[in-house]
């Protein structure tokens, strides 16, 4: 739910070095808000101490939050306890190891970018038309002016098996 950020109570809270919070600004402002807030039902702040303050310096006038229904004060200060003290960081290994994977994606090899040009090349030669659901169908909401649409697919008892490659599904669609 979104709440408005001016409205957000902040009382005392158990971590009082906030630190740098430019990072954090930068990637809210890059990606937007990943987590929400947590508040109790009175707009007091519960956890998400430095999002709402990075949301603040970055001019946001609403924050998306989780409301906590009757939340004594006990239970205030044992979820903002338990937000902060059951979080894991990733080792340098792990950090090391999935920077290196982004590094990958952001710059691929020249085979990489071949690989990836004739992939999506054929895919989008070959990609299957899709045909949008009816309200007949059952299990299905009745039909609105914004179409939900979904490919065709062939019940798992009438496939025929394969390896999953690229090469067989193309193959299949032509009956090869």
């Amino acid at each position: 739910m979104q709440v408005q950020i001016e409205d957000i109570i902040i009382k005392d809270r158990v971590r009082t070095d906030i630190g740098d919070l430019k990072p954090l600004m930068e990637s809210m402002r890059k990606h937007g808000q990943l987590n929400p807030i947590t508040l109790s039902r009175e707009n007091e702040l519960i956890a998400g101490h430095r999002r709402t303050l990075a949301a603040r310096e970055l001019g946001w006038k609403f924050i998306e939050a989780h409301i906590v229904e009757r939340a004594t004060e006990v239970e205030k200060l044992q979820l903002e306890l338990e937000e902060n003290v059951h979080r894991k960081d990733f080792s340098p290994e792990e950090l090391l190891a999935g920077y290196r994977r982004l590094d990958k994606m952001l710059h691929p090899t020249i085979g990489q970018r071949i690989g990836n040009a004739v992939r999506s090349f054929f895919g989008k030669f070959f990609r299957r038309k899709k045909k949008p659901l009816s309200a007949e169908s059952p299990g299905n909401a009745p039909e609105t002016e914004n179409k939900q649409e979904m490919p065709e697919t062939t019940p798992p008892e009438k496939r025929e098996p394969s390896d999953n490659n690229e090469s067989d599904v193309i193959g299949n669609q032509f009956g090869v």
